[in-house]
């Protein structure tokens, strides 16, 4: 514990430094950036080795605060989750020390950078806090330095309502945790989590936890603020939210049914149902999607939902005496944890790598960035087959453990216990091939064809400080996928502890996926192999050769314009219109007339459904009754603390009543 310890006091050593050398130069941007560097070294090797096999570690000591100690403690469930923490933040850090030079002279640096190592420092005080107030005060520091780093370009209406409704949303979800909390502490009066009592009313538990860390997951319908904050905060900071951030509430979730014991069918269930609908949704909703960093935030809420069917489908294996299937859905969920953090803060970076470039995050006005920005479109591509489910790389691994769990939970059970496990297979196929669909319009219209604006025609590539960070995310896709088998079988001290099985038959059911997934891995790996061969023959073939490129045919026009390519509207258009019952999205058609039209074009927009229906409604159905309590502010002092007067009167009758 005591290199986690370093490690938090390096981030409060950089978040300090960044605001006494906040005008002299790039000094907030050294010891921003520096402090975290240092604190991420310091704190993922112990992780690690946690993770591998090491015994706990953890600090207890007595504090001032009432209900229970200042308690901390790395068990191999938070060391799994805090090794994307420090792994992502760094390279963001990285990233981020290049990406905020553009705001040098319009905007302090200092702000950012103090508030990032704040971000940091609370989220690895989250996943390692084990007493209640610890952890709710942890959180409320992740929540409000988040806010502050969204908001980080105020001038713009649109960055300062998406930091509200992220602030909303995040204290709507704190407020469910309160009182799961509160509930889990009530008999033993403490809020130490090893002196929780769980004996009755876990179903209730299970829903508020399911209501608290699914507001900052993203599950659907809670997920409203993530499409609305992730797009408008810088690209690194983008980056850890979908990423790493968005991640603790998964983590709340495992940690609270550990806690509770026994988990019931009906949980299963629930994240089963839970998991298809964001998963589905999200992608459908990342496929309608015109703005570049939107779409990827959608993407994040599918993701989310894979992992969800994972938990979902390892809940029903434990509740049916199916080890195997319990230690495969848990595997594939938490390994979809590790890879979606690495896939899509390479793609966030990549697309930061776009917008710092191009100056917009408009996909339509994108358009030819490959010859432009080769190596950034040679990362995005790789994040775009990670993130589908393609093998050879990551994304595969982990979606074809939850495959395996579903297959056989389908084949074992029997009648209405099979439903679950079939909706999964079926909701994987879907959401993946939907991925792939949606990836394909981004990376297509972004990086192929021609520049369609002015935007597009003076891109160039970005400096090594951004490229790098996205070089080695994608490495890591890589080398998972090629390794897959001996990433699986490491798991299996991180399995026994969440499953609560013997480590014995968790090396049982994790050797035997193994092995089919060492099969894919060597398949998959010597097709790459053998396409890399090909490609570097052609290169060799026709090296002493002149080569000539020219546009592509266009149909017997003899001047092809940019205006003869695929929009992001019209690519999208017949999966958009297959789905419409569920997605109303809204058609601006301007049909061509004549035999020589001079003017056509199509354009959708894609209103967010339970935003447009549930809490647009909602919240301003609240504004209308809160108008009603306007003449309580008349702006006199003296008035505000008559009403504290009177409301501290009224609890005190009550409490005396």
């Amino acid at each position: 514990m005591s290199a986690l310890l370093i490690a938090l006091l390096s981030f409060g050593a950089g978040a300090m430094g960044a605001l006494v050398f906040a005008n002299r130069g790039r000094g907030a941007t050294i010891c921003g950036a520096g402090g975290v560097l240092i604190g991420c070294v310091c704190g993922i090797i112990p992780a690690l080795r946690v993770v591998l096999g090491e015994p706990s570690q953890s600090i207890r000591m007595a504090w001032d605060v009432p209900y229970g100690s200042l308690f901390l403690e790395l068990d191999p469930l938070s060391g799994f989750f805090l090794i994307p923490v420090f792994a992502l933040c760094a390279l963001a850090a990285i990233y981020g020390a290049d990406y905020l030079e553009a705001y040098r002279g319009r905007k302090t640096l200092a702000a950012p950078w103090f508030f990032f190592n704040l971000l940091v420092a609370s989220m690895v005080v989250v996943i390692l806090a084990r007493n209640g107030v610890l952890f709710l005060m942890a959180w409320e520091v992740m929540a409000l330095s988040s806010f502050f780093l969204v908001t980080f370009e105020d001038e713009k209406e649109s960055t300062r309502q998406a930091g509200w409704v992220y602030l909303v949303a995040s204290h709507i979800g704190t407020a469910f945790l309160l009182v799961l909390f509160i509930l889990l502490g009530r008999a033993s009066g403490s809020l130490d989590f090893d002196r929780f009592s769980a004996s009755s009313g876990a179903g209730l538990l299970f829903v508020l936890a399911l209501i608290g860390f699914g507001t900052k997951a993203g599950f659907i319908p809670l997920h409203v603020w993530l499409p609305e904050a992730h797009p408008a905060a810088p690209s690194h900071v983008s980056a850890v939210m979908s990423a790493v951030m968005i991640k603790t509430g998964i983590y709340g979730l495992i940690r609270v049914m550990m806690l509770l014991g026994a988990p019931q069918a009906w949980w299963g269930w629930v994240l089963c149902g839970i998991g298809l609908s964001s998963g589905v949704i999200g992608v459908l909703l990342a496929l309608a999607q015109h703005d570049l960093k939107r779409l990827l935030a959608y993407h994040s809420v599918e993701n989310i939902g894979i992992i969800a069917l994972g938990l979902g489908v390892g809940t029903l294996g434990l509740c049916a005496g199916l080890p195997a299937v319990a230690v495969m859905g848990f595997a594939g969920a938490l390994l979809h944890v590790l890879n979606h953090a690495l896939f899509k803060g390479l793609l966030f970076l990549a697309a930061g790598n776009v917008v710092h470039s191009t100056h917009t995050r408009e996909i339509d006005d994108l358009g030819g960035l490959l010859r432009r920005m080769p190596r950034t479109g040679a990362i995005f591509l790789i994040g775009a087959a990670a993130i589908s489910g393609l093998p050879p790389l990551n994304g595969f691994i982990s979606e074809f453990l939850i495959y395996l769990a579903s297959f056989k939970g389908a084949v074992t059970l029997d009648g209405a216990n099979s439903v679950p496990m079939l909706a999964t297979i079926a909701g994987l196929a879907l959401i993946g091939g939907l991925a792939a669909a949606c990836f394909t319009k981004a990376f297509g219209i972004v990086f192929l064809g021609e520049p369609r604006s002015e935007h597009a025609e003076q891109a160039h590539e970005v400096g090594l400080a951004m490229v790098l960070p996205g070089a080695v995310l994608a490495g890591a896709c890589i080398l998972i996928g090629l390794l897959g088998a001996s990433v699986v079988s490491s798991m299996a001290p991180l399995i026994s502890e969440v499953t609560g099985l013997s480590a014995t038959i968790v090396r049982a059911g994790l050797s035997t996926a193994a092995h089919s997934i060492a099969l894919v891995s060597i398949t998959g790996g010597a097709l790459a192999g053998i396409a890399t061969l090909l490609a570097i023959g052609r290169a060799i073939a026709l090296s002493n050769r002149s080569v000539s490129t020219n546009v592509t045919w266009g149909c017997g026009y003899s001047e092809p314009s940019r205006r003869m390519q695929y929009t992001a509207s019209s690519f999208a258009q017949p999966l958009t219109d297959t789905f419409d019952l569920m997605l109303q999205t809204r058609h601006h058609v301007i049909a061509p007339q004549g035999f020589f039209p001079k003017e056509a074009s199509l354009a959708t927009e894609t209103p967010d459904p339970c935003q447009e229906y549930i809490y647009g409604p909602l919240f301003r159905a609240i504004g209308r009754d809160l108008l009603l309590l306007r003449p309580l502010q008349q702006g006199q002092v003296q008035l505000y603390i008559l009403y504290i007067a009177v409301t501290l009167l009224l609890l005190l009758l009550w409490q005396l009543a």
